[in-house]
This record gives C-alpha cells, structure tokens and sequence, in this order.
C-alpha cells in the first residue's frame, strides 16, 4: 500500500487506515485479530484508537493482538484522550487529565510510545494553550511521537496549529487532524480544510463511508445485519438516510456501474485523493469487508467522474468562505 506524509511532518502512513471504534464491544477478538492480520498484510500501517472507545476495551484489545500477531514496528498507533464519560462534563482537555490518560492508553495497549496523540474532543472549559502543552509533554517524554487533534472547527484547528508553530523547537507540531469527511459530509470544506492545507495539517478522514451509507447497502431497505438496525448505531447511521444522500448514493452507484466496481470503491477512492488528505480510517466489520475497501489501492477514479461525483454532492458555500467577488 502506498505510503504518504502526515501533513508537513516525516510520518508516514499508509493512505488507508484501520479504525478500532467497535473493537471491545461489537467487534470480538477474533474478528479483530483477522482485521489487522488482513490490514498489515496488505501493507497498512496507521491503526486508529481512542481510549472512549469501548471504554478502553479498544485500545486493551489491540494491544493484545500487538507482537503476538502483528510486529509492534511495523504500526503507526494513533490513539486520542479527552472525550469522557461523564454526563456532567463530557470533554476534559485538562493538562492532568489528558497525561494520565495517556499513561492509562499506554498500558492498555502494553507500548511505551504512541506514534500520533490526538486531543480528541476542543474543550471550551481549558485555555488551549494547557491542552496543547499536555501534547508538548507527550512528545518531549518520548510517550508520543506526533500530535494531532480532532473533531475541530476551522478557527480552533488555526489558533492551535499557529500556537504550536509559534515556538519551534519548544512546541510539536500539529501533524495531523482526525475529522469525519465523505461525499455526504463535506463540512470540513468551509474552513478546516483550508486551514489544514495552509498549516501544513494532514487530514484523517473519519467515516468516509458516510457511516456505511456510501455503500449502496441502505438504497431499498436497513440490511437486518447492518449497523443501520444495531441498537448502537442506529441515531448514527440514520442522518444520512434522507432524500439529498439517496440522490449522491445513486450517482455514485451510476459511476461505480460505469467503472465496473462497486459503490465502496468509488466513495473510498474519491475520498483518499481529495487534497489534503492523507489516510482515510475504516471501520470494516469483518476481514471480508476490510479486504474489498483495501482492493481500492489501485483505483484511479476518471477526472470526468470526479466532477460529476462533486458536482452532485457539493456544499453550499457563500460568504465569507468564498472570494467576495464571485458572489
């Protein structure tokens, strides 16, 4: 599989990555040791944990399967800390937070490092700069090798990454940033993208699959084994079954005819070349499922598809993120 630069940084990761949301909970160690035998063989690297995830079972889990089954060298571990289960106070960027979280992740998945540390969640209780120093810490104690930070806005991600960049040599970098992106979900468009891209901040597609929807899979019915129809995913997967996701379901099923493959790998491969992006993460159910997307490496979608493919699934972008005068 071919590899890329997270954003202006020498980390390199493989340009699809593997998402563990349902290890520990849905997905049961033996499927999970058949994802990232299936996933390392094929050449992928960049494996993506948080420590919310199954309440830690995700990260428990994968470091599990680590050197027992895959070499710990051949992965690039990308783990994030700062959603909590807490009714009252769901994010927690605190600098003591955040550490002992991290030191928690550590354990759990049985490595003295992370390759990537994301602030997962912006929290607007902690001045920014505490949250990002817990970053500093990571990577000056070694418990980390980059930095990153997710589901942020296009302000948040500037003033962040313009911080770390202040003070080269004392601050890390923002390498990355983890934001769900798909044909149905192009909000990261407006100003995050455009940020990252200034920035030099690679971007890590999340559900680029539009939460399974890109698939085809939901176009008559909810597939009774679907994520569409767990209890669990259910609220998740049901925004993107109205009438404007059916008509971008369609034209991508209508390319995927015409190139004779399939839905998934015209979404997939749509998304892994949009600029600045450098690794979409799946969330395969199953090794059968993970070894159709990874089949995508050598697709190449036609220009003329691209447009089409852009066209019917554009954002409505006007002032001020367009030029002011094109308006």
């Amino acid at each position: 599989m071919e590899q890329r630069h997270l954003g202006r940084t020498g980390l390199r990761v493989s340009r699809i990555g593997l998402g563990t949301l349902t290890w520990g909970r849905d997905t049961d160690e033996h499927d999970a040791a058949d994802l990232l035998k299936t996933f390392w063989e094929a050449g992928g690297t960049l494996v993506d944990t948080a420590d919310a995830y199954g309440d830690g079972e995700a990260e428990y889990l994968l470091g599990r399967l680590i050197d027992g089954l895959v070499p710990r060298r051949d992965l690039v571990i990308s783990t994030k800390a700062g959603s909590v289960p807490d009714p009252e106070r769901r994010v927690d960027g605190s600098r003591g937070h955040l550490l002992a979280a991290l030191d928690a992740s550590l354990g759990r998945l049985g490595t003295d490092y992370v390759d990537l540390w994301h602030l997962h969640v912006y929290d607007p209780e902690t001045p920014l700069e505490e949250s990002l120093q817990a970053l500093d810490l990571a990577v000056s104690s070694g418990r980390a090798r980059y930095a990153a930070v997710s589901n942020v806005s296009g302000w948040q991600l500037a003033k962040a990454a313009t911080w770390q960049l202040a003070a080269p040599g004392v601050r890390t970098r923002l390498a990355g940033t983890q934001m769900e992106y798909s044909l149905l979900q192009r909000g990261v468009e407006r100003e995050v993208l455009p940020a990252a891209l200034d920035l030099g901040v690679g971007l890590l597609p999340s559900s680029p699959l539009g939460r399974g929807v890109l698939t085809g899979k939901y176009r008559t019915a909810t597939p009774p084994d679907s994520r569409g129809a767990s209890e669990h995913f259910a609220p998740f997967v049901a925004p993107y079954l109205d009438d404007t996701a059916s008509r971008i379901v369609d034209a991508v099923t209508t390319a995927a005819d015409g190139l004779a493959v399939t839905p998934l790998h015209v979404a997939l491969a749509w998304i892994r070349d949009r600029p600045g992006v450098a690794a979409p993460v799946i969330g395969a159910r199953n090794a059968q499922q993970l070894t159709a997307a990874l089949s995508v490496e050598a697709l190449n979608l036609p220009d003329e598809i691209c447009r089409a493919l852009d066209d019917v699934s554009a954002p409505v972008h006007r002032y001020p993120d367009h030029d002011w005068s094109t308006l």
